[in-house]
């Protein structure tokens, strides 16, 4: 099936309704709030004691997210910062994923390095430790201690993560050219067995890998994981190294991208994709991109943006900068629907790592509450007396969507050659 017939009978799937017309005028929101000790639940909170202001924007970011979810719309996270160094995902990036709810990844080299720093032989203590983030910084460097912001470490534990992630750089199933998204399952394997022998929890990369979710990192050589592969490679060069083939398929990379965007679009119930962006850079720019390589670059029809769009970042749209960008901004270039943005999008300037983790655990307290309440009276009268439920209820182990990549791509190279005649004619100018 070509895409724009797929497209075609994507409306007659849906059981969603159609969005409200941009001159529908709704009724004037009445403020009216809960005192907070008669709230029995974040999601209550969230609902009812955030009438104004900025606690608004909260309130909307967290009803927004809770529709999607409810919805049953795959997610698809844009993640920038060091939440790994951090442990901000074993607080609460983890238990988001492992909900089933999240489709792929994108984030940095960067996160994908630090990752493995809690997993490192020697380091089983704990290897950060907090800092004053106003504190003497040239004492910290002769004391040889690196900092972010109010973490610290060693020096000798990014020594150690250089040779941990050169040794498995030189490794036989590393010595070809792949996908970086091929690239971080096989790390976050080899992440998981480290983990297993010090006995340090799950981190980002082996969580990914056990959920068969892909990681993408539109930057790649902005980061230490790679400066390693340009370590081997220089050596390569110099004469030293023969033998070292590990390489980067970017292209296919950016394609495997595309092809998850058109399995939410035309595959998946309910044929709507959502986006949570923390941060912004590349890994925001990378997560909005597969709309306009479809529709503008490859020239298929039909092919819509996200219907979802929730982002927390700390740059002010003033500053003019991709990160600091509403959805409004994105549905000009296609990037976001057009016709539902006004009701299923918003924008919060502030610092995600004070917010996430009451946000992530109010939509873990719903899907608890439908799990008890499909234990007393059956999935089935559940979703017919709530029918968010079943979108909440989706199983935890998620869509595997790596385990689907090569299917997928195959589906969209055909699609390519169907396509062939608009995309000779691009070629002119």
């Amino acid at each position: 099936m070509t895409l724009s017939a797929a497209c075609s009978i994507t409306s007659r799937k849906t059981a969603w309704p159609e969005p409200m017309p941009n001159t529908h005028k709704p009724h004037p929101r009445q403020v009216k709030v809960r005192r907070v000790d008669e709230c029995g639940s974040l999601h209550e909170i969230f609902h009812h004691c955030l009438p104004a202001f900025g606690g608004a924007y909260l309130r909307r970011v967290y009803t927004i997210l809770d529709q999607a979810v409810g919805m049953g719309c795959p997610l698809t996270l844009a993640i920038a910062g060091p939440v790994t160094v951090s442990a901000q995902h074993q607080a609460w990036l983890i238990p988001l994923l492992e909900t089933g709810w999240v489709a792929y990844l994108s984030t940095t080299d960067a996160v994908c390095y630090h990752d493995g720093h809690r997993s490192l032989t020697g380091f089983e203590h704990g290897p950060v430790h907090e800092v004053p983030v106003f504190g003497n910084d040239k004492e910290l460097r002769e004391e040889g201690t690196i900092r972010v912001t109010d973490m610290a470490f060693p020096e000798d534990v990014l020594l150690d993560q250089d040779r941990f992630i050169s040794a498995m750089l030189l490794r036989p199933e590393f010595q070809q050219k792949m996908t970086g998204t091929a690239f971080r399952h096989l790390l976050g394997r080899f992440y998981h067995e480290q983990e297993t022998k010090t006995g340090a929890g799950p981190g980002l990369l082996s969580t990914c890998h056990r959920l068969a979710i892909p990681v993408f990192v539109g930057a790649p050589s902005d980061g230490s994981v790679f400066l390693n592969s340009m370590k081997l490679w220089a050596m390569r060069e110099a004469g030293l190294l023969p033998g070292y083939g590990f390489d980067l398929d970017l292209h296919a990379e950016v394609f495997e991208a595309c092809a998850y965007h058109r399995w939410g679009l035309f595959d998946q119930e309910p044929y709507k994709l959502g986006t949570l962006i923390l941060g912004g850079g590349v890994p925001k720019n990378f997560n909005l991109q597969p709309e306009p390589a479809l529709g503008q670059i490859l020239g298929f029809k039909g092919v819509s943006g996200y219907h979802f769009d929730v982002q927390i970042v700390t740059a002010p749209v003033t500053d003019g900068s991709l990160s600091s960008c509403f959805p409004a901004e994105a549905v000009t270039w296609g990037k976001v629907d057009k016709e539902t943005y006004q009701y299923t999008t918003e924008s919060l300037q502030a610092d995600y790592s004070m917010l996430l983790p009451f946000l992530v655990k109010a939509l873990l307290d719903n899907r608890a509450r439908y799990e008890r309440k499909a234990a007393e009276i059956g999935e089935q009268a559940l979703f017919a007396a709530e029918p968010s439920a079943r979108g909440y209820l989706r199983p935890r182990g998620g869509y595997r969507l790596f385990e689907q990549r090569e299917a997928l791509c195959a589906r969209l190279r055909e699609a390519v050659r169907d396509n062939g005649e608009w995309l000779g004619q691009s070629l002119s100018y």
